[in-house]
């Protein structure tokens, strides 16, 4: 029998300390708030991803290669709004002449902002992975498999049938921690203003949330399963929502 109220702290239990167990919570947040469990159609096949690297002149970093390969063409989980492009869209950047060049994996929506791994990082398994939203790269997040579960978790709020967003009162902050657990990702920029800075996600039994920026004009986005829950979530945030 599904679970009810899926916890997505609960599933994260164990931390995030490898490629495995990322892998392990997209299949999780796909079974549990989907109604589509994930399945081989849903990777990219050893086909594509080895044309890609023929094209590209390198292997794909171990921790990209193995997202793509178990969900890459599941687009509700990965192009809602930031797109993860296709094997064939990977591209090497090389504005930088001093580095080696950023593999650009997923772009904004209107191609404000790109992702990208250093092909210079010492941990080619699972590299930082960086974010250029038209001043040079910046840091987003130490590896790759930390970065999936960001896409996902993103890409899934952003199109839930249920979500919405306010901008949150300070007086409304100790709601959100007193009733929500943090996820183990750590603090990461939102790539449009880097001073509403720094991104935190949380949850709750059926909820999600992603929180931007701790300052007095900070931004909640959240989703729930149900229409029922999100009415119980207004309540508990009594403020002027988006929807």
């Amino acid at each position: 029998m599904d679970d009810p109220a899926p916890d997505a702290s609960h599933a994260l239990r164990a931390g995030l300390h490898s490629p495995a167990q990322a892998l392990d919570f997209v299949r999780w947040l796909a079974a549990a708030w989907t109604d589509r469990p994930l399945s081989p159609a849903d990777g990219c096949p050893e086909a594509e991803l080895a044309a890609a690297e023929a094209r590209l002149g390198f292997p794909l970093p171990a921790a990209l290669r193995s997202g793509y390969a178990l969900f890459g063409r599941r687009d509700d989980l990965t192009r809602t709004q930031d797109a993860l492009l296709p094997p064939s869209g990977l591209y090497v950047d090389r504005a930088d002449e001093a580095a080696d060049g950023m593999l650009v994996f997923r772009e904004e929506n209107q191609s404000c902002a790109f992702w990208g791994l250093p092909l210079s990082a010492p941990d080619r398994d699972d590299p930082p992975v960086l974010v250029d939203a038209g001043d040079g790269w910046f840091p987003f997040l130490p590896r790759m498999s930390l970065a999936w579960v960001e896409l996902v978790l993103t890409e899934f709020l952003l199109g839930s049938p249920h979500y919405d967003a306010c901008e949150l009162p300070p007086a409304l902050l100790p709601a959100l921690h007193a009733r929500h657990a943090r996820l183990p990702l750590p603090d990461h920029p939102m790539w449009a203003s880097w001073a509403d800075s720094p991104i935190r996600w949380y949850a709750a039994p059926g909820r999600l949330l992603r929180h931007d920026g701790p300052g007095p004009r900070s931004w909640l986005h959240a989703t729930t399963r149900t229409p029922a829950e999100l009415a119980a979530l207004h309540a508990d945030f009594p403020t002027r929502w988006v929807r």
